[in-house]
């Protein structure tokens, strides 16, 4: 008897072997939603082997993953644990994640403003990956601060704080975390399928009822051309839209790193520095990039009529302390210690610090961003596979930036490393990241897309993919 000669009933209670779903995968066919769900409960528990689940991610990175698939791979990894309810919190719970990037810190900004506004930020992040930094890596560069937190602690937090940033519990998203750093380990980042899953089965599970999504585009970008970006973007905002979460994506710029930090402990000082109501002009960028994100959730949230009007809200936080006093809360509640505030340059001890100078003269036209956010990793502030520690002071602080105009011999960027030893290494990352010109570069914008419901789904209908 063959496949063919099986009725749909028998097809449903037939055995499922993973050596039948990566063959198929790799031969260019489509999982249903049966064979999906096997997938993750396997990833999740580990009925199926870490060298299989390698197999299948690079014949999904290769042959990509269907609309269909991506939203069932998106669900069964939501379902493959426990999930979050916020419910009881009695605000509308708002969240926002980003595709990633170098220096891209707005977390710790958007997740207090939206908080001081009167809406739930339950916010499930990620460690480093690649190039680009991790949330939870920079917030425990606070000492004391505590990511991995029970769900109970999770809402203790929430309904104190109106805020928390934790990291997945073993029982939330199981699939997703063992997934999640094998893509890291095997070539499989850079798949909109994959990437998308990732994100929204964290977001879903927890209990949202609308995200605001920052999908990066250009060199610092896993995904660095603009139609990837736009298909990223619109692909989450329908997928997410599909599981009854509101939803709205915006296409930002990553063409060089967001702010003039790229660390973990560095990051945290300039994101405080803006919440305490100063406006550096190299942090500009981070700030308008904040206060836009925060707008949207704000907004989603229930508390705004208007973006725009949300916007507003989020800078009045900002000029009244409400921002910088939610916070110091959540990271007081989660552990943290908040003497280290009291002196934040002065508690930041890297083991070696080099300030490198312009070695030409000229605009900064262009930064290669992935090659600056590797430079930081090699400091010691990121990881070459999971598990690894990272160094809370290592990182880069810019001191220009794209469209300026430098001399050569003046300071251009510090370096922060653990050691001396390494060193040379990022600075020649660096030296070869950075072009210069002598006509300054054209103006990119900060946001250049955004994706509600109806864009998504009219993008991903004559999207040719």
């Amino acid at each position: 008897m063959t496949q063919t000669d099986l009725t749909q009933t028998e097809l449903a209670a037939a055995p499922l072997h993973i050596i039948d779903l990566i063959r198929k995968k790799r031969d260019g066919g489509a999982l249903d939603a049966r064979e999906t769900g096997f997938l993750a409960s396997g990833a999740a528990d580990g009925s199926i082997p870490l060298e299989q689940l390698s197999a299948w991610l690079m014949a999904a990175w290769l042959n990509g993953l269907s609309l269909d698939e991506t939203r069932a791979l998106t669900i069964a990894m939501r379902d493959s644990g426990v999930k979050f309810s916020p419910a009881r919190l009695g605000k509308v719970a708002v969240d926002k994640h980003s595709t990633g990037g170098v220096g891209d810190k707005t977390s710790f900004l958007i997740a207090p403003l939206a908080a001081a506004c009167g809406v739930a930020v339950p916010m499930i992040s990620g460690r480093a990956l690649g190039h680009t930094g991790g949330t939870l890596d920079k917030l425990e560069s606070i000492p004391g601060l505590r990511t991995a937190l029970t769900l109970e602690e999770f809402e203790a937090v929430l309904v104190k704080c109106g805020a928390s940033i934790v990291s997945q519990t073993p029982a939330l998203v199981p699939a997703d975390r063992v997934l999640y750093a094998l893509r890291d380990r095997t070539g499989t980042v850079e798949s909109p399928g994959l990437i998308c899953a990732s994100i929204l089965s964290k977001k879903l599970a927890a209990g949202l009822d609308a995200l605001v999504l920052d999908v990066k585009t250009g060199s610092g970008a896993f995904l660095r051309k603009p139609e990837d970006s736009e298909y990223l973007a619109a692909l989450m905002v329908a997928t997410a839209e599909a599981a009854g979460t509101r939803t709205v994506a915006l296409l930002t710029d990553m063409g060089q790193p967001l702010g003039h930090a790229a660390g973990n402990w560095i990051e945290i000082v300039e994101s405080v520095e803006l919440l305490r109501g100063q406006r550096p002009a190299e942090s500009e960028d981070l700030r308008e990039l904040s206060l836009i994100l925060a707008g949207w959730m704000i907004h989603l949230g229930g508390q705004a009529a208007t973006p725009e009007a949300g916007y507003a809200r989020a800078e009045a936080a900002i000029a009244d302390g409400s921002a910088m006093r939610a916070f110091f809360a959540m990271i007081e509640a989660q552990g943290g210690d908040l003497k280290v505030f009291d002196d934040p340059k002065g508690f930041h001890k890297p083991g070696a610090t080099q300030v490198v100078a312009a070695w030409e003269s000229g605009y900064i036209s262009e930064m290669d961003t992935t090659a600056l956010g590797w430079a930081v990793q090699r400091l010691g502030a990121g990881r070459e596979k999971a598990g690894e520690p990272v160094d809370p002071h290592a990182g880069i602080e810019f001191h220009a930036r794209r469209g300026a105009h430098i001399e050569k011999g003046q300071p251009f960027a510090t370096l922060y490393a653990t050691n001396a030893s390494m060193l040379a290494e990022p600075i020649a990352f660096l030296k070869k990241a950075i072009t210069f010109s002598q006509t300054p570069p054209p103006a990119v914008p900060l946001v250049s897309r955004i994706f509600t419901r109806k864009a998504a789904e009219e993008y991903l209908r004559n999207a040719n993919r």
